[in-house]
């Protein structure tokens, strides 16, 4: 199985592709860069871009994972559906199934949350509604980890630090919910 997953930091935060793998035993291959959003993964005229383009084109993936910049499904709601829409119909031609990797709220109470002047609660209803809707219109398969995020940060610490990326445990998390979804056999997604 071949796994290719399109993000940022949020990504590549402690070894998550390889943590990936050794829960699927896939082979997982990323294209990331930190504050990257979906859109630049569309754009051949970036370097992260043709570089996605190009394995979109001429590689055979089995799961393709889609994480947005961490709040672009809100800030910038149109960006974000357009370019699922236009992923998730490249993953298809590819012969590949769309994962949509819904992530996280900031951490709450933390700095960067309360730099925006944002709620913890409606940030994360905020990001969950925009992953399920996409998920839905694109008959993708949804990999809810900021919804595992909401429910367990009362009672573990899943941040880094900065109160926005995930710590090791938070990645851990992530990846466990993104194999949860991945059937064990590709026909029964079909």
């Amino acid at each position: 199985m071949r796994i290719l997953m399109l993000g940022n930091s949020f990504t590549l935060a402690n070894h998550l592709p390889q943590m990936l793998a050794g829960l699927t035993n896939a082979q997982v291959a990323h294209h990331t860069r930190g504050g990257a959003r979906l859109a630049e993964q569309l754009n051949p005229k970036t370097k992260l871009g043709a570089r996605t383009q190009a394995a979109l084109a001429t590689e055979r993936w089995d799961y393709v994972i889609l994480q947005e910049m961490s709040h672009g499904p809100i800030t910038a709601p149109e960006r974000f559906f357009a370019s699922v829409e236009q992923l998730c119909r490249q993953i298809r031609a590819n012969g590949a199934v769309p994962i949509l990797y819904a992530t996280w709220a900031y951490q709450k109470g933390g700095a960067r949350l309360m730099a925006r002047g944002w709620d913890y609660d409606e940030m994360a209803r905020k990001l969950s509604e925009a992953y399920q809707k996409a998920a839905r219109e694109n008959n993708a398969l949804l990999a809810n980890v900021g919804q595992q995020f909401y429910a367990l940060s009362g009672t573990q610490n899943l941040y880094a630090a900065d109160g926005v990326h995930p710590n090791e445990r938070g990645s851990r998390i992530a990846a466990q919910t993104l194999a949860a979804v991945i059937p064990q056999n590709k026909e029964d997604q079909r």
